[in-house]
């Protein structure tokens, strides 16, 4: 054992490498435990020995193993890790080409992935914002991502929902470009409002039109936006609970929006903290659901995830009470199968389930960290192979073109599962290339893309800077949110504008030019009580103002007592 670990340790041969055996291990290097390749060589006085019903049976069975694990048609056998972020990874959203992936976590940020621009040594986010942060205000609150999704028709499009009353649409690098408009919290009736009155948990765009979507909140409605109305809400839907009472409201805590199944129309499904699931049409009307099952979950508990398959047939729920249930669209009235699964809903709200994108499975995370591939017709686990152990996986994608599971865990890694035999681009474009040469300098953990020098591309760099210099550009070039600008202001919107040392701004003159141009400008500096003392005997015996009535005043009338005369002037007794 010694020798072979000695001799795995050493290096089979010295001077440049070759790049394939450089790709070919990195790609190893990515294989997954339990999925390893086995191989079994037949002994020389042995290959002709092909009657063996054992020695078949064997072979059969280890080459089958390795093949099934591979090509089995769920792409988990590889693996590339993203440590992007500081807490649970909550959301997970990938464009339509696959090209750009955004995360979305309790850390209150959206960091931004270009698989186009990474390697294996540089596998990191390329931009962070947080969402909610507003340019003017230098003490905005944070709030925690509960969804990020892609526009389906478009990939310059993204719907954020935080812990807000108000969902934004930002562009793919990061850009503000609609706001929803927060309701007036004061007004009873929620058909008066224009906009939530209070959180939003879930969020999805329309199937068939580009430009409306939807969002779930805990002001107990749905409520349809349009891109082009800023103003308020297209359409709401108000859910009325029986369970809540006289105020009859009841949190909204998921809402999905998928084909129907004839194909031309859509459906809208929600589900409510009291336990009811709602079907309405996609196009209205909305006065009251098409179809709604009162008890689908435990009342109480947390329907944290909703899915519609392709085909518009299926509808599979996660509730808080520890079950995944199918519904049929055309019979939606009880569950056709349901299965025990610990939910994590209770921690992380987002925990969502999803359908494959041809609807021949289910996956879900779980509890302790395993990825749960479920078929859809009996829901028993078609898979189950660990992700994160003994740390929750909070949440599911598979990206239909690249055919590769991502998954988000509680310990704020994202995993991008694939098969080299099944998937394409993403994360085995990643591993295709090779590592990006560094400098010696260069710190990896503050820069996000390198060149041969380990200086950005982008910095303009004098002759005869200093290494410090080089270094500072080289930072502030790849963190545009830290730092100040050339005129002196803040990268960050967060952070308030700091100005300048001097009473005067450089594109003011100078004190001195003041002081000689302007009259009575060295004002300023005198103390304005003694400037006024100085005109106090002038105005005594020149007044400007009271002069007139040195003339026209009256006398005193009044007769002066002094205190000794009488005992003084007595008060008057209180009655």
């Amino acid at each position: 054992m010694d020798e072979e670990a000695l001799r795995d340790f050493m290096p089979t041969a010295f001077g440049s490498s070759n790049p394939d055996d450089v790709l070919e291990a990195q790609m190893e290097k990515a294989r997954r435990p339990g999925f390893e390749k086995k191989f079994k060589a037949a002994a020389p006085d042995q290959e002709d020995d092909d009657d063996d019903d054992d020695g078949d049976d064997d072979s059969d069975s280890s080459s089958g193993d390795s093949d099934d694990m591979d090509d089995s048609g769920y792409p988990v056998s590889h693996d590339v890790v993203f440590k992007t972020h500081d807490r649970a990874v909550t959301s997970i959203a990938l464009d339509t080409a696959g090209a750009r992936m955004i995360t979305g976590s309790t850390d209150c940020t959206l960091k931004f992935h270009d698989f186009a621009s990474m390697a294996p040594n540089t596998i990191r986010a390329f931009k962070s914002i947080d969402p909610t942060a507003t340019k003017n205000s230098a003490t905005s609150e944070t709030h925690p991502i509960h969804q990020v999704s892609f526009n389906p028709f478009s990939g310059n499009q993204v719907l954020v929902v935080t812990a807000t009353p108000q969902a934004r649409v930002i562009s793919r690098d990061g850009e503000t470009e609609y706001e929803t408009v927060k309701g007036d919290m004061y007004l009873r009736d929620m058909n008066m409002t224009k906009g939530h009155v209070s959180e939003i948990t879930s969020g999805a765009w329309s199937p068939l039109i580009s430009d409306q979507f939807v969002t779930a909140g805990t002001d107990s409605t749905l409520r349809i936006w349009d891109l082009n109305l800023r103003s308020k809400q297209k359409e709401i839907i108000v859910h009325k609970s029986r369970q809540a009472g006289a105020a009859g409201r009841s949190r909204m805590t998921a809402v999905a929006w998928g084909n129907s199944p004839e194909g031309s129309s859509s459906l809208l499904v929600a589900a409510a903290l009291d336990g009811a699931l709602l079907i309405w049409p996609g196009q209205g009307p909305y006065h009251r659901p098409s179809a709604e099952v009162k008890d689908a979950h435990k009342p109480d508990t947390w329907t944290s995830g909703i899915d519609i398959s392709s085909d518009g047939r299926l509808i599979v729920t996660r509730g808080g009470d520890d079950t995944i249930k199918t519904w049929d669209t055309r019979k939606f009235k009880a569950p056709i199968n349901t299965v025990v699964h610990l939910s994590t809903s209770q921690q992380y709200p987002t925990s969502n389930v999803i359908f494959a994108p041809n609807t021949s499975a289910i996956l879900a995370g779980s509890q302790e960290g395993s990825l749960y591939i479920l078929n859809p017709a009996t829901l028993r686990p078609a898979l189950v192979t660990p992700v994160t152990p003994s740390s929750p996986l909070t949440v599911v994608q598979w990206h239909p073109k690249l055919n590769q599971i991502i998954t988000g865990s509680a310990n704020a890694e994202t995993h991008l599962l694939f098969s080299p035999n099944n998937s394409s681009k993403g994360a085995v474009s990643i591993l295709s290339r090779l590592p990006k040469r560094r400098h010696i300098d260069d710190d990896a953990t503050l820069t996000t893309d390198h060149d041969s020098l380990g200086v950005s591309g982008d910095a303009i760099l004098n002759p005869g800077t200093s290494s410090e210099a080089i270094q500072a550009s080289t930072y502030a070039s790849r963190h545009p949110t830290i730092g100040l600008t050339a005129s002196g202001k803040s990268r960050d919107p967060r952070r308030p504008h700091v100005p300048l040392q001097t009473p005067f701004s450089k594109s003011q003159p100078s004190e001195d030019h003041i002081n000689r141009r302007v009259a009575f400008s060295d004002m300023r500096n005198e103390d304005p009580r003694e400037a006024l003392l100085r005109y106090a005997d002038k105005a005594v015996q020149d007044p400007m103002f009271t002069k007139a009535w040195s003339k026209t005043q009256p006398k005193t009338v009044y007769q002066s007592i002094s205190d000794d005369e009488d005992g003084g002037v007595r008060k008057k007794r209180k009655t």
